[in-house]
């Protein structure tokens, strides 16, 4: 057995290795993380492209409005209740999405109002709707 002092140096006769080894366990790590995916490729037959139907455009609903005095306007037209009744009926027949917003005035009778709904509901119109605000374009009020 040999014994070193400090004032001599001697050489190196083993190369320490595992610094290498945690580097190059690191890079094959790496690589067979970055090469997984490139391997799960699936080929797929997609349909050809073509264009959507374009949606159907949305259709106003049609327009009732009750005055005060009991005037019943149907999409801007005077009707009476009897008039009101075949154009739903009508309409309903034609398309039974047929769609209905009511205004009816702050002043208005509570029964002509409730004539109105009963006309609807014997029309079979299910989409109904109840405006609060008055229209924009529609016949002027007399009041």
């Amino acid at each position: 057995m040999k014994k070193f002092s400090k004032s001599q140096h001697s050489t190196m006769n083993e190369l320490n290795i595992t610094p290498l080894l945690d580097l190059a366990f690191v890079l094959l790590v790496i690589f067979i993380i970055s090469t997984a995916p490139m391997v799960n490729d699936l080929d797929m037959n997609l349909p050809p492209r073509t264009k959507a139907p374009k949606p159907a455009a949305a259709k106003k609903p049609n327009l009732i409005i009750v005055e005060a005095d009991g005037r019943i306007f149907f999409n801007g037209a005077q009707v009476q209740l009897a008039k009101l009744h075949q154009d739903l009926t009508q309409m309903a027949r034609e398309d039974t999405n047929t769609s209905v917003v009511v205004h009816g005035d702050s002043a208005v009778v509570y029964q002509n109002m409730v004539s109105v709904f009963d006309v609807l509901q014997q029309a079979n119109v299910t989409k109904v709707g109840l405006a609060t605000e008055r229209p924009a374009a529609t016949p002027p009020s007399t009041n």
